[in-house]
């Protein structure tokens, strides 16, 4: 895993998070592995990557491919810090973005409040022009009026334009034309139009996606031009890819268009890792479990397949924003290994979604943080060794972290330290078991029927606890999983993703012409993901949105090659059906369906790092992999004397009985009482849990 890296063919990675920033650098000619963890630099966050590439024995100059995951997007998203921006929409249609979907999640909330859009209503602009729903021109664009508005907005200090004209999803021509304008009047200004980035109906979410491209792009863009010029002065000369929402890549110059596609960047990459790791292991079902230093993340692999959704809200169902695009189902909560925990009115213990972050982390790192986190609690009881995180390179401050503990959370509940963390660790694992049922149960699928797949620098720590919060029975922690996103970049391909709304009763459709709309899909993405890459090969995902005539939202159901080129209705029927009974729990056989739009996915496939088998041993560990006992703190037993294994000198076969504490150089995983571990051929921990 750790064997020199040589000045060759490397491939490097880098996954960006609010605590930690990730690398891994692999040699494509000797097929070795070197890994990097330090902490992120948020006032200038190519300083954490050039120093986690530097820890990873490589340098940016021997690499022919850098790899790039980043929460830039979306953190511009939830802090509010983006750019002043304005927006171009068809007359008499401004407020469609403030007045949205109306929807009411909490139907007696007096004090509820909807989502705050990006864009302030006083820089949102009409301009006379109208597309009717076949793309047909009703009123032409008004262009005088595009730049006497885009004049005055830039006065106003806008430093970016979003432009969303009714129906261009049919007819992109006004967008089209209208960016031209300001492009070419005022090239200062970051311009994106819808069309561009949607090619589906729903104006209120196309209108949201183009104002969140449009609210990120500048900063997105100042972020990767920094990027690349910092690549430049480094020697790099290879290929530049950004990491989509999708799990898949795209070039740069791409990404500094459609800088939304970014969202998920890091966490998409952690979901294709695990698809990947399935694959090896002959695993069907299995849940994505991403717990960092920030949050934590949950998505699924379910019967082989990664679950993708084509729309989120960004902030939450109630004041959530939406974002209309392909993107792999992910959901996140703010509980993270820096989360902090804090006693509020009324002596109730909340941890989160506040971080201590990197600056100035928690109160064991001894850079200035105060308030005690979960990294904190877990370092009380026992299950972090102050003189072995990070490999020992960085020591935790213990005493600090207990003084802390006492001041702000046992004292004023009445509590002593020790119990105090075991509260903060329940809470947590609460909200985190939470997260994971909404990509499962919301679905209609049973958290209890999938592995738990468990990553991230804090993932191994609280696996074991929100496994058994839901019922699960085998919880898998990978190799390296502090830099498993990382590595799960440099097994992702290429990916396009296209959608073309065309709505069509299933009996009606023609099969013809969907092939031709299909077939024009198609023809972009393989001309856009084999530019300037090898590729191995080009994989062709079709699928469509379909509902029951009368209905409003639609679910998204495979079209095998064999139903579509046998044309078979009823086929594609059967599939509508299944899908529906899952995802609502019922299915009307004799009910008509129609198709709303069709999606293909075009995945051009890199040559990817294989996964090797470690070593056999017997079933004891050899004496080498034991490194002792401490106390650790169990909520069955009270604090117990703790056999710690070095992984990376155990072998395929070990097993070990719990509690024990398997560490690594970025992680330690937690096995508890009752629980057992197994070593597979590939080095994974498998955790058997108690059940009961």
């Amino acid at each position: 895993m750790n064997a020199p890296v040589r000045d060759s063919a490397i491939r490097l990675s880098a996954d960006v998070g609010g605590t930690f920033t990730d690398v891994a650098a692999f040699d494509e000619t000797t097929g070795a592995l070197r890994l990097g963890k330090t902490l992120t630099t948020p006032q200038r966050l190519v300083t954490g990557i050039e120093n986690g590439v530097g820890k990873a024995g490589s340098r940016f100059q021997a690499a022919g491919l850098f790899l790039h995951g980043t929460t830039v997007a979306i953190n511009t998203i939830l802090e509010r810090s983006g750019a002043r921006c304005a927006l171009l929409t068809t007359q008499g249609f401004r407020d469609i973005y403030e007045i949205g979907r109306v929807n009411r999640p909490e139907s007696y909330n007096l004090f509820f409040e909807k989502h705050t859009p990006l864009i302030d209503r006083d820089l949102r602009f009409e301009i006379m022009e109208r597309m009717d729903a076949q793309g047909a021109v009703l009123i032409p664009l008004d262009e005088d009026q595009v730049r006497k508005t885009v004049r005055e907005a830039v006065k106003d200090g806008v430093q970016a334009i979003a432009i969303l004209f009714l129906h261009s999803y049919r007819n992109p021509a006004h967008e089209q034309r209208a960016k031209q304008i300001v492009e070419q009047e005022f090239p200062q200004l970051f311009v994106t139009a819808s069309h561009e980035l949607s090619q589906e109906y729903r104006e209120y979410e196309r209108t949201s996606t183009a104002a969140a491209n449009a609210y990120v792009g500048p900063r997105v863009q100042r972020y990767l031009t920094e990027m690349e010029a910092h690549l430049g002065d480094a020697g790099f000369g290879g290929n530049f890819l950004i990491v989509q929402s999708t799990g898949g890549l795209f070039d740069v110059n791409d990404a500094r268009r459609s800088c939304i596609r970014m969202l998920e960047s890091g966490p998409a990459a952690g979901v294709v890792g695990t698809k990947v790791l399935c694959d090896a292991l002959g695993m069907q079902n299995a849940i994505a479990f991403d717990m960092g230093g920030t949050t934590a993340k949950a998505g699924v692999i379910h019967e082989g397949h990664v679950l993708m959704t084509g729309a989120a809200l960004i902030g939450g169902y109630a004041t959530g924003l939406p974002v209309q695009m392909p993107m792999i189902d992910i959901q996140e909560v703010g509980t993270g290994g820096g989360s902090i925990a804090r006693v509020e009115v009324g002596n109730a213990l909340r941890v989160g979604p506040e971080s201590a972050g990197a600056s100035p982390g928690p109160v064991c790192y001894g850079l200035g943080g105060t308030e005690p986190t979960i990294t904190d609690a877990n370092l009380i009881l026992g299950r972090l060794g102050a003189d072995r995180f990070l490999g020992g390179e960085m020591p935790l401050d213990l005493e600090a972290a207990k003084k802390a503990m006492a001041e702000k959370v046992a004292d004023p509940l009445g509590l002593d330290p020790v119990k105090a963390a075991e509260g903060i660790l329940r809470i947590a694992t609460t909200k985190m078991a939470h997260v994971v049922r909404w990509v499962t149960t919301e679905r209609g699928l049973d958290a209890a029927d999938f592995a738990l797949v468990a990553y991230g620098g804090a993932g191994p720590l609280h696996a074991a606890a929100v496994g058994r919060e839901l019922s699960i029975a085998t919880v898998i922690i990978p190799r390296a999983p502090g830099h498993f996103s990382a590595c799960g970049m440099l097994v992702a391909d290429l990916r396009r993703d296209f959608v073309n709304t065309w709505f069509k009763p299933l009996a009606d459709a023609s099969f013809p012409e969907m092939e031709t709309i299909f077939a024009e899909m198609e023809r972009q993405g393989r001309d856009t993901v084999g530019r300037g890459q090898s590729l191995t090969g080009v994989e062709v995902r079709r699928s469509a949105d379909m509902r029951y005539v009368g209905q409003e939202h639609a679910v998204t159901v495979e079209l095998p090659t064999e139903l579509f080129q046998k044309q078979d209705r009823a086929g594609i029927k059967a599939l509508f059906d299944a899908v529906h009974q899952t995802r609502y729990g019922f299915s009307v056989a004799h009910e008509k369906a129609e198709i709303v739009s069709l999606r293909s996915a075009v995945i051009g496939q890199l040559r990817k790092p294989p996964f090797e088998h470690i070593a056999k041993g017997g079933v004891e560990p050899d004496k080498e992999a034991f490194r002792g006992k401490r106390p650790v703190y169990f909520a069955s037993t009270g604090f117990v004397d703790t056999p710690t294994y070095d992984r990376p000198a155990l072998k395929a076969g070990n097993r070990i009985a719990g509690p024990a504490l398997i560490e690594e150089h970025a992680s330690t995983t937690v096995v508890h009482p009752g629980d057992s571990v197994e070593i597979d051929a590939f080095g994974d921990l498998v955790i058997t849990l108690r059940r009961g």
